[in-house]
């Protein structure tokens, strides 16, 4: 969930979908990384504008992973990468997300994202330049704008209502809906061109673009591993084919026999990489049953009992297929932090933001709270909802609501909501992450022997392999660096 500062509001912010309401009458564009003539419902301007508003809600949705240096890091390799793309003078913006996530993404405009979670999975400066060039070609050849150009302007209209729905976030977030305009429908034929793009770019900044396949291997591995799905960059960037072979072919047709002096950078690499954090953060909030701890908001909540729960990075969602039921946690925010509980519901009224409150305010143990139901509107009709707002500091508030079919949850929706109390437990407030810590090899031996060794054991010997771009039954030489994940502090 959200962390120490505001990430989200009950009712999503995201403005992603919207904008393509703002698309002007079709014309001729010239593509920066082709130079050929097409059809464009998007102009240049609409895309940086498009970027320019997407950014803070995507930054609200994931939050930025509080290390200045390595943000400065990846945004070093990103700008040199910008600077020789087809696009040398666009604002680039990159942007370190904090999620465990392996993804990497863009929006028009030169904003590029990619999460801590595929930071921890490559070896190499050159690799993370991979990636990065792989999302600055999906820019430079406008593939977002041509994605909503070929798409109906009626289509474009029901996904704006989809987004737009009145209370819920959908269980994956909002986000994933009001990106999926701009980043999921990329077509095989895009991937296929922006794989080129990234090599290409990738050998212009000088690094050696020969790194790029094992990016693919690892994130294969990570598919096979999990059984179920592909890691979000492959599952948001469809497969043209097999990435490994055809970034292998790209990178050796690109460098050709010649001595370009490219760069690898696995040291330089691994040296910012150190301390990591590795996975879920507890710090942001997590679960110990059906009990919810948030240490750096410092509260705790009980959801029902034998509920579905998942914390996403601006909501904590409950769900109980068999009852229809669904509950949402989320942290609102007001500039005045005088504001009761009781006058913020007001502030939400005035603002049109729901349509009537029906409630009463209530001292939990530790917080004032206003407990009650709401009216909110939407394009399907108004949505009754059982909702709480709690006051844990001036100005923040705890946004809870939910719904079932029939109200049969409805008891169990407010019991939940007044639980909401203060975390003063030091065992639940002073949590850890795993972190990953370079190690060198004692001695030669196969992976499997060293990793037991090296107290790996945060994660399995399998996820250690794939985490070093490695086997388990690979002989590693003594002092060879390698990545561990220390494991922090929690449950």
């Amino acid at each position: 969930m959200i962390g120490n500062e505001v990430r989200g509001t009950l009712w999503s912010r995201l403005v992603i979908a919207v904008l393509a309401l703002g698309m002007a009458a079709g014309g001729c564009a010239t593509n920066p990384a082709t130079g050929a003539k097409q059809i464009s419902l998007v102009s240049r301007g609409q895309e940086l504008e498009m970027g320019r508003e997407a950014d803070p809600a995507i930054i609200s949705e994931y939050g930025l992973y509080d290390d200045p240096k390595l943000a400065a890091y990846v945004d070093s390799v990103g700008q040199r990468l910008g600077k020789v793309s087809h696009l040398p003078t666009m604002a680039w913006h990159f942007r370190l997300l904090d999620s465990p996530v392996v993804n990497a993404f863009a929006l028009p405009g030169g904003y590029i994202y990619i999460t801590r979670g595929i930071m921890a999975q490559m070896n190499s400066e050159a690799q993370l330049a991979g990636v990065l060039g792989h999302e600055i070609g999906h820019v430079t050849a406008r593939h977002s704008a041509q994605q909503i150009t070929n798409q109906q302007i009626a289509q474009v209209g029901l996904l704006v209502g989809m987004v737009a729905f009145s209370g819920f976030r959908e269980y994956g977030g909002l986000a994933a809906q009001g990106m999926g305009l701009l980043f999921l429908k990329y077509s095989r034929d895009h991937e296929s061109q922006a794989d080129e793009l990234g090599v290409q770019y990738t050998a212009r900044a000088k690094y050696d673009p020969r790194q790029i396949p094992a990016t693919y291997e690892t994130l294969k591995r990570i598919g096979d591993r999990e059984g179920a799905g592909l890691p979000n960059f492959l599952s948001t960037h469809p497969d043209p084919g097999d990435r490994q072979v055809r970034t292998r072919q790209l990178a050796e047709a690109t460098v050709g026999g010649a001595a370009l002096n490219l760069e690898i950078g696995a040291a330089n690499y691994r040296k910012h990489i150190e301390g990591l954090v590795y996975g879920d953060d507890p710090r942001a909030g997590y679960f110990e049953n059906s009990r919810f701890y948030h240490p750096q908001l410092g509260f705790q909540l009980i959801f029902p009992s034998g509920w579905k729960t998942v914390n996403n990075p601006s909501a904590v969602v409950a769900t109980n297929e068999s009852m229809g039921a669904t509950m949402q946690l989320t942290l609102g925010s007001t500039k005045n932090e005088s504001l009761t509980p009781s006058e913020y519901v007001d502030s939400l009224r005035v603002k049109n933001a729901i349509s009537s409150a029906t409630g009463r305010p209530e001292q939990f143990r530790d917080y004032p709270a206003w407990v009650g139901n709401i009216v909110m509107q939407s394009d399907q009709g108004q949505s009754n909802v059982a909702a709480g707002f709690v006051r844990i500091k001036p100005g923040q508030f705890l946004e809870i609501i939910g719904q079932s079919k029939g109200g049969g949850a409805t008891e169990q929706i407010y019991a939940a909501i007044r639980s909401v109390a203060a975390l003063t437990d030091p065992e639940k407030l002073n949590v850890t992450p795993d972190r990953i810590v370079l190690k060198p090899a004692p001695h030669t031996a196969t992976f499997s022997q060293l990793w037991g060794e090296m107290g790996g054991g945060a994660i399995g010997v399998e996820d250690g392999s794939i985490l070093n771009s490695t086997r388990a039954t690979t002989t590693i030489q003594a002092g060879t660096p390698l990545k561990t994940v220390v494991r922090g502090k929690h449950s």
